[in-house]
């Protein structure tokens, strides 16, 4: 029973690949598969071609394998895809100047609002005040104003 429910949830990971794609060499598709989690849809944009059924992604599984299969290594194989499609392409892009906003970002948001929620006044100000009484001349004078508005 429980090696049916693994069955199940792999093939349900692995519900895009399918079986002409799959290399007969068990090596060469471990190391496709391990590319192909790395690398972004371009039509679906937020799954990796290993979990897309979109045929461009498809194209990218082929080509990765054909890559692999030439004799090319993991880094060569996602060297050349990132030359053909942009480092958009990559899941998760190198750290670099170019994308230091890109991963520091979070962090440095997250900053700001701690910085911000420590000094913002409203947070340290405690209940309003309580005012003090009013002396005999105030209740005086208020006394006129309210009775003056009556008319």
């Amino acid at each position: 029973m429980l090696g049916l429910a693994t069955a199940a949830m792999l093939a349900g990971a692995a519900a895009a690949l399918q079986a002409d794609e799959i290399l007969p060499d068990a090596g060469l598709e471990t190391r496709a598969r391990a590319i192909s989690t790395e690398v972004r849809c371009l039509v679906c944009q937020n799954q990796s071609i290993d979990d897309s059924d979109a045929p461009l992604a498809r194209d990218l599984r082929i080509l990765v394998r054909e890559r692999l299969v030439a004799g090319d290594s993991d880094d060569a194989v996602r060297a050349f895809v990132v030359r053909r499609y942009g480092e958009f392409v990559l899941l998760r892009p190198p750290f670099g100047a170019h994308t230091l906003l890109l991963w520091l970002g979070p962090a440095l948001i997250l900053g700001a609002a701690v910085v911000y929620l420590a000094r913002n006044p409203a947070r340290r100000r405690g209940p309003a005040p309580v005012s003090a009484p009013l002396s005999a001349e105030e209740q005086r004078r208020l006394r006129a104003v309210l009775e003056s508005e009556r008319i």
